[in-house]
Parts: C-alpha cells; sequence; structure tokens
C-alpha cells in the first residue's frame, strides 16, 4: 500500500469512534507525537467546542476547525485526529488525503451510541433524539469518509489497543516499514 510511505497518520470518523483514544495508542506505539483538531481548537480558543458552537455557531467553528487542520498538517510526523465533521469541507478532505495515511474508524450509530450516550458537551448531539442525530450524520459523511480515507478499519466494540493494532495492520506498519 503506497499510503505506507505518507507522512501523518489521520482518524476520520463518526463523534465516538474513538480517534482520540486510539490516536493516543498509536501514538504511543508508533513513537510520534498526537494532536487532536478538536484539542487544537480548545488550546488556541481557550473555551470548550460547544461554547464555540453556542456563541458563534457551526460555521464559525468549521473556519477554526479548518485553520487546525492547515496548522497541524505542516507540523513534523504525527497521528492526527480530526473531529467528525472534518470531511464536510472539500479543503479538508484534499488537504487530510495530500498530508498523510488517512483511516477512516468506521463505526455503526448504534455502537458510537453505547458509547457516548452518557457523554456531555457534544453539540451536535443536543437533540430530542441524539440516536437518530447519529443515523443522521452517518448518512450525511459515510461517503465522505470513505472517499477521503486510504483504508477503512471497522470498529466495534474492542478495546482501543485492539482497534490500534487494526490500523497498524491495515497500513502495514506493525511490520515495521513506516519508512520514518
Amino acid at each position: 500500500m503506497d499510503a505506507v510511505h505518507r507522512e501523518h497518520l489521520i482518524l476520520i470518523g463518526l463523534m465516538g469512534c474513538g480517534k482520540s483514544t486510539v490516536g493516543k495508542v498509536l501514538s504511543k506505539k508508533l513513537a510520534l507525537p498526537f494532536f487532536d483538531s478538536d484539542t487544537e481548537i480548545i488550546r488556541v480558543t481557550g473555551v470548550e467546542i460547544s461554547t464555540i458552537f453556542e456563541i458563534e455557531g457551526e460555521r464559525a467553528f468549521r473556519d477554526r476547525e479548518e485553520s487546525a487542520i492547515s496548522d497541524l498538517i505542516t507540523r513534523d510526523r504525527s497521528v492526527i485526529a480530526t473531529g467528525g465533521g472534518a470531511v464536510l469541507r472539500e479543503v479538508n478532505r484534499q488537504q487530510l488525503k495530500a498530508s498523510g495515511t488517512v483511516i477512516y474508524m468506521h463505526a455503526l450509530p448504534d455502537i458510537i451510541w453505547q458509547r457516548i450516550r452518557t457523554h456531555r458537551g457534544r453539540p451536535l448531539l443536543a437533540s430530542s433524539n441524539p440516536l437518530q442525530r447519529l443515523e443522521s450524520l452517518y448518512s450525511e459523511r459515510d461517503a465522505l469518509y470513505r472517499d477521503t480515507a486510504h483504508c477503512v478499519v471497522n470498529v466495534t466494540s474492542e478495546p482501543p489497543s485492539v482497534v490500534a493494532a487494526k490500523i497498524a495492520e491495515a497500513t502495514g506498519l506493525e511490520r515495521g516499514d513506516d519508512d520514518r
């Protein structure tokens, strides 16, 4: 797979699929720095994502997300976890695809709902039927994730270390041919 020789290892997928958690495990496994685009936005703005959504709206958040991604991909080789909606903008899809091996951490909405149903602070799930909203987001974004990704790793209820091992295997990184 030619994707193995790319700079960054970039994780995309719906919120709650485990991008940040698995990204941290992968970064340790591969001895690479880890960055999360949402965490970078919080660091730069000094406020939570939900606050940005509430005060400035989704469009302003997406502008900040685009800026964070543009910054992260200019850094040295790393593992990057993106926000679930990063693929909504064409510019982000193009930048991510050109900057590294993009892994779509595919998880069905019901699996994600089981993981995040007790979590707070997810503005896109602030609705009367969050599972239905997740299903809608999945329908809207699945094709974009697949179009952006170099490979797809199905995520169910395995622990992060197992998902990280799946990603390493799918990208060939477990064989040590990561071209560092």
